[in-house]
């Protein structure tokens, strides 16, 4: 019979394997994003993400490790998002990630099918194509996403008949003025991020610029076994968001659930049924922490996209209600972490060098609560450069009241 697991339970051992009880110290900083990744986007959220896990947590810190030590990598993963992991790691998070088969691929790059459809090619050959000029595109260069897609699909577009070549050349459907090959191209460079043949350098404006993730290292990453990256890859998974289901890991990654045997196999002797919700998997070594870890306090503002809050499994640390309010298509807020329960939703706006905070907590919030969050807010003005700070808290529970200001 399968065990019981506590919510409360399960919210403490996630909690622990988020690095989210305690902050670790500043040479914690690889290990913290080691756990599953940290998701970019929106640009600037893993760093606020990281400031949540580790200490004296500073831009230039994260700017050190990826330009100069290059430790920490950024490129596109799970869900075909750009991602900072640990160099070391790339192999799971990025060979792990692959998905192993044409259709599952399709599902990953999810849009892609009608055009590769239309040029009567797989979406195999499509990334072999955009691949084979990558190269001598690229060397030496930085260049973003449009620009490196548009050189590309010229390139490609002399390499084709011309039946095809008149359908590359097309307007597609994805945006006005793109033609379909173009599109097609960008598709297949996320692939290629799987394949390590490019990844995002550091940020520059507006731009997320591409390089050649060998010229970038100075080295090639070592290659892995895909049955071994992508069995540690649901190995972190789940240390993470355990105990889950297959679905909550295929909406993770980007695949479809009838895709995860590639990922289930490798590990299956070390996974251990419980009951949460329905039938759950955890790793047989997670058990005793899973009945054993406890409810942290402290106060932590978690930005959008925080790998915390990209669980599946909503109504574990959200009450069904709030869903709406923090899980946004468009302009997606931060949520506030109250001793281990997530009590609310924040934003920020930036004028000059001013940062304003507006705070929505979900209920009552005691004041020890709010001058905690002041001190938080603080630090997280100082990591985006601003020199003051003010906070508003919008209660819901007097939303017919004027806002309060904490702090100015």
């Amino acid at each position: 019979m399968a065990r019981r697991i506590s919510k409360e339970g399960v919210i403490a051992f996630r909690l622990a394997a988020h690095h989210l009880t305690e902050r670790l110290n500043e040479d914690g900083l690889l290990a913290a994003a080691g756990r599953c990744g940290v998701q970019n986007s929106p640009p600037g959220s893993a760093l606020l993400a990281l400031h949540a896990r580790v200490r004296d947590m500073r831009q230039e810190r994260l700017d050190h490790v990826v330009a100069e030590e290059k430790s920490l990598l950024q490129t596109w993963s799970m869900r075909g998002a750009p991602f900072f992991l640990p160099t070391a790691d790339a192999p799971v998070f990025t060979t792990g990630v692959l998905p192993p088969t044409e259709e599952a691929l399709r599902h990953f790059v999810l849009g892609v099918q009608q055009s590769v459809d239309r040029l009567g090619v797989s979406l195999a050959e499509a990334v072999e194509l955009t691949g084979h000029h990558m190269g001598e595109v690229l060397a030496g260069r930085r260049l973003a996403i449009d620009e490196l897609g548009g050189e590309l699909a010229a390139r490609i577009a002399c390499d084709l008949p011309k039946g095809q070549r008149d359908v590359w050349e097309e307007e597609g459907p994805y945006a006005a003025g793109q033609a379909i090959g173009e599109a097609v191209v960008h598709f297949c460079i996320r692939i290629l991020t799987l394949r390590q043949v490019v990844c995002l350098a550091p940020r520059v404006g507006n731009k997320a610029p591409f390089v050649l993730l060998n010229e970038w290292l100075g080295h090639s990453i070592p290659r892995v076994d895909p049955d071994v990256a992508r069995g540690e890859l649901l190995r972190r998974y789940l240390h993470c968001y355990g105990p889950s289901t297959r679905a909550d890991f295929a909406a993770w990654v980007g695949v479809r659930v009838g895709d995860t045997g590639p990922w289930w196999s490798p590990v299956r002797d070390e996974l251990r049924q419980v009951e949460f919700g329905g039938t759950s998997w955890i790793l047989t070594g997670d058990l005793d922490a899973l009945q054993s870890s406890a409810i942290p306090d402290g106060v932590r503002l978690l930005p959008p996209s925080d790998p915390y809050t990209q669980l599946r499994d909503r109504d574990t640390i959200v009450d069904k209600k709030h869903h709406r309010a923090v899980w946004t298509t468009v302009g997606a807020p931060g949520t506030i972490l109250t001793d281990g329960r997530i009590a609310g939703i924040w934003r920020s706006r930036r004028s000059g060098r001013k940062l304003a905070f507006t705070i929505k907590p979900f209920g009552s919030m005691p004041q020890r609560d709010r001058k905690a969050l002041n001190d938080e807010a603080e630090q997280i003005a100082a990591l985006r450069g601003a020199s003051s700070v003010d906070i508003v808290f919008a209660d819901e529970d007097d939303s017919d009241q004027p806002p309060r200001f904490l702090h100015q």
